[in-house]
């Protein structure tokens, strides 16, 4: 079976990788069938023949949950749209905190909507 994945290249804990079709029994920095580009996680460059990659899987190669990540995500000319995630991750303390006044604030509401549900019938 083939399988189109990452081979790692670069130095210690700088790693960069080619992105290759290649049996699937081959170690991981084996020879490959062919060399369909390049990803460096670190800068989020990439190069990469999308076209290619989409000819192999019609002909049965199985993308690797990266790579599938990668063409899905690659532009027409081949380099990544990396799309920074907006979301914030907090602590448990800050998390716990958040949903307290989050919680606080609903309340407010709901005690604001009771007075003005029991001014209205008072005035008519």
């Amino acid at each position: 079976m083939l399988k189109i994945r990452l081979k790692r290249m670069g130095a210690k804990k700088s790693p960069s990788y080619r992105i290759v079709v290649i049996n699937s029994t081959t170690k991981r920095e084996g020879r490959p069938i062919q060399e369909l580009g390049f990803y460096n996680p670190k800068t989020k460059e990439m190069k990469f023949d999308l076209a290619t990659a989409q000819d192999w899987v019609k002909k049965g190669a199985q993308p690797t949950d990266t790579v599938a990540y990668l063409m899905k995500n690659c532009k027409e000319d081949g380099t990544l749209d990396y799309k920074k995630k907006e979301t914030v991750k907090l602590s448990k303390k800050a998390q716990a905190k958040a949903a307290a006044e989050a919680e606080a604030k609903a309340k407010a509401e709901e005690e604001a909507k009771a007075a003005a549900a029991a001014e209205a019938p008072a005035e008519a």
